[in-house]
């Protein structure tokens, strides 16, 4: 079993930045492809970024390449997301996930954090 713990989000205007961390503990981290996914108010939760255990490999939805950024600290069993000028849209709770599997045109996820909101105000 997979424990995950997200802290970092908060309230932020428009154009700031925040940087969201997710401590796991359980298994051996390092061996796990590790994702963030977001909720907004109304929606299905939906796709941020992953990266792979050796952070070779980083795919990250079209809304927020170029702006966030996902890394990994396995000697800390962290995995982080720089989020850079923000959007309003981008106004969701965000899950860290673990053991994150691409699945034809969709991941699945072995293990959840419970989240952390992240509100950007215009």
């Amino acid at each position: 079993q997979v424990q995950l713990v997200e802290s970092g989000g908060g309230l932020v205007q428009a154009g700031g930045s925040l940087r969201l961390s997710c401590v796991a503990s359980g298994r051996t981290f390092s061996n796990y492809n590790m994702g963030w996914f977001r909720q907004a108010p109304g929606k299905e939760r939906e796709f941020v970024a992953v990266i792979g255990w050796s952070s070779g490999s980083t795919p990250y939805a079209d809304s927020v390449k170029g702006r966030f950024v996902i890394s990994r600290d396995n000697a800390k069993n962290t995995v982080y997301l720089q989020m850079n000028s923000l959007k309003p849209e981008d106004t969701a709770v965000y899950y860290c996930a673990g053991q994150v599997t691409k699945r034809g045109g969709s991941y699945e996820v072995d293990y959840w954090g419970r989240g952390t909101q992240v509100t950007v105000s215009s």
